[in-house]
């Protein structure tokens, strides 16, 4: 009685006919020996059309090799397996994404005979997949524009990121930026990569002229097909030996203007989506963005050039007032500052360092100002009380200076260059590392100048002296680090350049 068998395989046959799945066999030469007759609809194949094919007959070349190496690891082992895809290409020649499992089959001695297994129909979950996976890629891609855009003041650098993420995201052979010079009327190529000849970055435009120029100039997208079938694109000899198929001219547009043009070109036909021009567009405005916010980082970059510029002029001439005001000290701030500066750049200091020790060193006297002429300009000794109010000019040039947030960090010098390393200075008695450094180097300097320079009631000193008296000031008053490294470069300090003669005519003053 073998009832029960035949309602076993009826049920077995209704399922595998009806089933949403294709449900196929293959022996272990991997040929098919069954077919569901869901193979039909998947693959467009007869389930008779199957029998005697390789699984890999029936995928694309690519495909069929990874398979194929895949495949033969599980047969090697027989072991049962799921979730392995592989792209199948139809009988009317589009793919189909299909995911198979299969288990081995075994005959009563447990010898291999094949597998058996099902296919199941992916297609569509894998083009939702890799939708959100560009949507995913696409995101990014504005993200790190946006961060270029942010983090960086470089036009340059941040147009190249741009055009690296058009190439990338579009899938497209090449493209450039072209920027729009209103003075001149014509696109000037700022940006681009993929192009084989490097004579392209010299592309100058007219408005109007090309398909960039037409873009700019009606402010819509222009799209070429087929360059091969217009004459155009004549704008180089050169784009002929570049065999471009496709072009798009997306005119970039800031606040109402044309600022420039985004060209992309490919060598082969495209053939694009609502949604792939709408992020073409997308990188045209962040392409805009960057060039916009370049132009106004360069504006204020110059803006605020100009006012270091008057500020450093107006400190020059606070300097050289004082320099007027006291015949003795003339040119004594412009030498002083220079070497301080170099001595400074010796030591490793920051360039941002520098500027405040300079502008520090060009104002160290300016609390002068607030010295009665009768004390500053007397010709002879001062008295202990002419003293005390002599003393006070580096507290007047701090009550002078600290407000203005700019010469904040240039007080160092002004304030403390009278202070000694061993606490005998003034005005606040400040001892070794407390004195700021910028303070320590310009002391050095400032005696330099005063003993090396002519003076009235005597001869300017023998440098070989005035060398030997600072190393003698070296721990007590002088900081002895700051004196080795003078004394040390002493020649090649004084040898560089100076925008003013160096040691000439001017002395210390009162201090």
């Amino acid at each position: 009685d073998i009832t029960e068998q035949k309602e076993s395989l009826d049920r077995f046959k209704a399922l595998t006919e009806n089933t949403s799945d294709w449900i196929w066999e293959i022996n272990e030469n991997a040929t098919y020996t069954y077919a569901s007759p869901r193979v039909k609809e998947l693959l467009g194949y007869e389930p008779e059309e199957v029998i005697g094919k390789t699984p890999f007959d029936l995928m694309p070349p690519g495909a069929a090799e990874r398979v194929s190496e895949e495949f033969g690891r599980i047969a090697r082992d027989r072991i049962p397996f799921s979730g392995l895809e592989n792209t199948n290409l139809h009988k009317d020649g589009h793919y189909v994404v299909l995911e198979t499992s299969g288990v081995p089959i075994l005959d009563a001695c447990g010898h291999f005979r094949g597998y058996r297994g099902i296919d199941r129909d992916i297609t569509a979950r894998r083009e939702i997949e890799e939708r959100n996976r560009c949507q995913l890629n696409r995101l990014a891609a504005l993200r790190a524009i946006d961060m270029a855009i942010t983090a960086s003041h470089d036009l340059n650098l941040t147009l190249n990121v741009i055009i690296n993420e058009v190439i990338s995201q579009l899938k497209i052979d090449a493209a450039n930026v072209l920027l729009y010079r209103p003075g001149l009327q014509i696109l000037e190529y700022a940006a681009g990569a993929g192009f084989r000849p490097q004579a392209l970055q010299y592309t100058r435009l007219k408005i109007g002229e090309s398909y960039a120029g037409r873009a700019a100039r009606e402010r819509c997208m222009v799209s070429i097909p087929n360059l091969r079938e217009t004459d155009g694109f004549k704008r180089s000899k050169y784009m002929a030996d570049e065999n471009f198929i496709s072009y798009y001219g997306v005119p970039l547009i800031a606040k109402g203007n044309v600022i420039g043009v985004l060209e992309i070109f490919h060598r082969s036909s495209l053939d694009p989506d609502q949604e792939w021009l709408g992020f073409l567009e997308a990188l045209a405005g962040q392409a805009a963005i960057a060039i916009e916010n370049g132009a106004l980082i360069a504006e204020l970059h110059s803006a605020n050039m100009d006012i270091i510029m008057a500020y450093d002029a107006t400190i020059e001439g606070w300097s050289k007032a004082l320099d007027l005001r006291d015949k003795e000290t003339e040119g004594h701030s412009q030498r002083v500052t220079e070497l301080t500066v170099r001595i400074a750049h010796t030591m490793g200091m920051s360039e941002s360092e520098q500027g405040h020790i300079r502008r520090g060193a060009l104002l160290h006297d300016i609390g002068k100002m607030g010295i009665p002429d009768r004390i500053l300009l007397k010709p002879g000794p001062l008295n202990e009380e002419e003293w005390e109010i002599m003393r006070k000019h580096p507290v007047f040039a701090y009550e002078l200076l600290s407000p203005i947030e700019y010469l904040r960090p240039a007080l160092d010098i002004p304030y403390c260059h009278h202070e000694k390393m061993d606490g005998t200075g003034y005005p606040r008695g400040l001892k070794g590392e407390q004195i700021p450094l910028s303070a320590r180097i310009f002391a050095v300097v400032d005696i330099f100048d005063a003993l090396s320079s002519e003076r009235p009631y005597r001869p300017a000193w023998p440098k070989e002296k005035v060398s030997e008296h600072i190393r003698s000031l070296a721990g007590s008053h002088l900081d002895t680090k700051v004196v080795d490294i003078f004394l040390e470069n002493e020649k090649d300090l004084l040898s560089w350049p100076l925008s003013s003669n160096l040691l000439q005519g001017s002395s210390l003053g009162r201090i």
